[in-house]
């Protein structure tokens, strides 16, 4: 297969293609995908085809068939290579979209670039007409402007970034060379960088033995707007990260997050991969119930090894773990549906708020179920043994041996490590809903942790139960269950126009403190109709029991034993490190 693009009037955000397929039947279909690895959700990228056309060899119209959204029957009777042109509008800039420009050429050709079965395997050749002046940030072999992939899925997996305004620099550790590009607005201050990034992958590369290949690639597109997001690829990252003044300054601490984060990613799911995604299907979707070991391991272990690498404190780890705290406890999704039966639901509503208190977070709930298993395996094993050693094997075991794995596989590796049966585990918090409430206690506790709950800054969120966006007039955007505000029937959505017959302007908790504990009258605007609630709350001194939403922070306790201390010390340091 060859692919050629081509950029002519960048401005329109069209993006020519063509595609030239060996054939060997009368009748040929050609797939796009309906999804990117990574999102676990239909992407329907066809919708943004446009001028779609093929040819035989003597350039003639071959005629063809949509027989799907994501499909077309072309007549190829007499053909032995067909010829597909299309334009693709590449108009979203984020870490899994393909966009153009007049400054770049940035291409996840897994939104882009059509297949057939029969050329599935088939050698791939990359052909980029764009401007000399313009660098090439990428992961595949090939020299030029010409690039080359071994397969479709290679390709499928390789995103690349076309422009003059590339900057780049690397390190290299344990022989594989760490490329950093950056694209956009951006000063880098490299040498805090390339040390903080030598830090987290130090300390990945210590716990799994060896780095899966020779070569990786951190593709940056730094925008001046807010934007943080990741996608993660065997031999790259693409990071969509800004604004572009915070990236060094106070929003330093989340790019790293996020990098480690992605590269953990290079073990966990690119290699370790549900036996459903093993290999991926493009064409449908992929439906796992274990995306709280692909997403919620990485979560957890992408911040913990920027604590054993030594670019986190364990106050900065602590502070992480507390915002994941904060919003498990927030989600009322908890109550009702488990991580495993959420994570099937991705391909539902999986990256959206969806049917409040419906389903929980594969990152967050996956994220604290994997700091109770490594706990837990420390704990049994006393700490010779923790969520690295199993996370070990599943990749030697599994992922080079090119086999996916199922829940029982992940159980089964856990119950060798911890000498006894995880069933409770996976019956309880994986796949139930039981409160992990007493079991979060019980593993801060091992490793000489504490975990305290107080009254959020917010009177409203507190005291009354609902949190607000941040407008003049403030919109409910989460209600407590059977809490005041709950009770006076607000709804989600709702306008707060007066407190007490005073008009609001973002100052809804000064006027709540002002008119004290008791009834207060909440005027409210709901779909063009001004409504009349009544809130009412607890006046007493002792407030402790009438606290809705609260805040959660993990901290060390003022002495610890020695067993805490030993715990906390394979805990937090990598053993490179002691």
């Amino acid at each position: 297969m060859q692919f050629t693009f081509d950029i002519h009037n960048a401005n329109q955000q069209y993006l020519q293609i063509t595609a030239k397929i060996k054939v060997s039947k009368a009748q040929t279909q050609l797939f796009f995908p309906a999804w990117r690895p990574g999102r676990y959700e239909l992407g329907d990228f066809a919708k943004n085809v446009n001028h779609f056309q093929v040819l035989d060899e003597k350039k003639k119209p071959l005629s063809f068939e949509k027989t799907s959204k994501n499909s077309w029957f072309i007549q190829t009777k007499g053909v032995k290579e067909m010829t597909v042109k299309y334009s693709y509008y590449a108009a979203d800039l984020n870490a899994g979209s393909t966009y153009l420009d007049a400054t770049q050429l940035y291409v996840n050709p897994v939104n882009c670039c059509v297949f057939t079965d029969e050329t599935f395997n088939d050698p791939i050749t990359v052909q980029l007409n764009i401007p000399d002046d313009w660098k090439i940030a990428h992961s595949l072999k090939g020299k030029g402007k010409k690039l080359e992939a071994k397969h479709y899925d290679e390709l499928a997996d390789s995103p690349f970034i076309c422009s003059a305004d590339l900057q780049h620099n690397s390190y290299t550790v344990a022989g594989t060379q760490f490329h950093v590009w950056f694209n956009g607005i951006i000063k880098p201050d490299w040498k805090r960088l390339l040390q903080d990034f030598e830090g987290f992958t130090k300390a990945q590369i210590d716990k799994f033995g060896a780095f899966p290949s020779k070569e990786y690639h951190f593709l940056f597109q730094i925008l001046p707007i807010n934007a943080y997001h990741g996608v993660e690829h065997s031999k790259s990252t693409v990071i969509a990260f800004g604004p572009s003044y915070s990236v060094f300054e106070e929003n330093y601490k989340e790019l790293l997050g996020v990098s480690s984060h992605e590269l953990y990613h290079t073990w966990n799911i690119k290699a370790i991969r549900p036996k459903e995604m093993f290999p991926y299907d493009f064409k449908k979707e992929n439906y796992s119930r274990l995306g709280y070991i692909a997403e919620g391991v990485t979560t957890y272990m992408g911040d913990l090894m920027l604590l054993k690498g030594g670019v986190f404190t364990i106050a900065q780890y602590l502070y992480e773990m507390d915002a994941q705290l904060q919003k498990h406890f927030d989600n009322f999704g908890r109550l009702n549906y488990s991580v495993a039966e959420s994570s099937f639901d991705t391909w539902l509503d999986g990256y959206v708020p969806g049917a409040p208190g419906r389903k929980v977070s594969i990152y967050t709930e996956g994220c604290l179920l994997a700091f109770i298993a490594d706990v837990y395996i420390m704990k049994q094993s006393k700490n010779k043994y923790s969520l690295d050693t199993l996370m070990r094997v599943m990749y030697e075991k599994y992922a080079l041996k090119g086999k996916g794995i199922t829940e029982k596989d992940y159980q089964k590796e856990m119950e060798k490590l911890t000498g006894t049966s995880m069933q409770w585990y996976f019956d309880d918090y994986v796949n139930g809903t039981k409160s992990y409430r007493e079991i979060l206690l019980t593993s801060f506790d091992y490793l000489g942790l504490t975990m305290s709950e107080f009254p959020l800054k917010s009177e409203f969120a507190s005291y009354y139960g609902g949190k607000l966006s941040e407008n003049t007039h403030p919109f409910i955007t989460a209600i407590y269950p059977d809490s005041p505000l709950d009770l006076s029937g607000a709804m989600l959505g709702d306008q707060i126009m007066a407190i007490n017959g005073i008009a609001v302007n973002n100052n809804v908790d000064r006027w709540l403190r002002y008119f004290g504990k008791g009834k207060i009258k909440l005027t409210v605007l709901r779909k063009g109709v001004t409504l009349s609630l009544n809130m009412t709350t607890s006046n007493k001194k002792d407030q402790t029991k009438d606290v809705y939403y609260q805040g959660y922070s993990v901290s060390l306790k003022p002495e610890l034993t020695q067993e805490e201390r030993d715990a906390l010390q394979v805990w937090v340091v990598a053993s490179y490190r002691k």
